[in-house]
């Protein structure tokens, strides 16, 4: 299987004037988009939360915490989930210096690949075992990018 070529994000980390609904929304009420986004990426929309307690806790624990781990994860799955370009280290810098725009980029790009989504179709038919001489096994008819099947 080919490998699709990364790509960049689809706006900036500071392009919030290029989606004036995300900017006004992300500013105003920051927790709700980071629980949208989360949402709109297959997660629990109260995964965000955890950004709001962990810091906390972990500071009365004695450990200290820059990254927010929930914006930081769904960064980092974002970005593989469509190949945009990028390291963990980057994510790491983008979630510690602007938590609030990193979410605003990423409910931007899930936005762009909503809008953008494409299907793909493998039409190869799935291999099929037989010995030589002999025919496949029933139920099968194979014909260039078909199969049937019957149950």
């Amino acid at each position: 299987m080919a490998a699709h070529p990364l790509t960049e994000w689809n706006t900036g980390l500071f392009g919030c004037c290029e989606d004036k609904c995300s900017c006004c929304y992300g500013f105003w009420c920051c927790p709700c988009l980071a629980c949208t986004v989360s949402g709109k990426f297959g997660e629990n929309r109260c995964l965000p939360l955890c950004d709001l307690c962990s810091p906390a806790i972990v500071a009365g624990l004695g450990i200290p915490l820059c990254a927010p781990p929930a914006a930081l994860a769904l960064r980092v799955g974002i970005r593989h989930r469509y190949g945009i370009k990028g390291t963990l280290c980057k994510d790491i810098a983008t979630s510690c210096v602007c938590v609030w725009c990193s979410w605003c980029q990423m409910h931007r790009e899930l936005k762009y690949r909503k809008k953008n989504s494409t299907a793909v179709v493998n039409m190869q038919p799935p291999p099929v075992m037989a010995a030589p001489g002999h025919p496949p096994p029933a139920g099968f008819v194979s014909q260039q990018g078909v199969v049937v099947t019957s149950y």
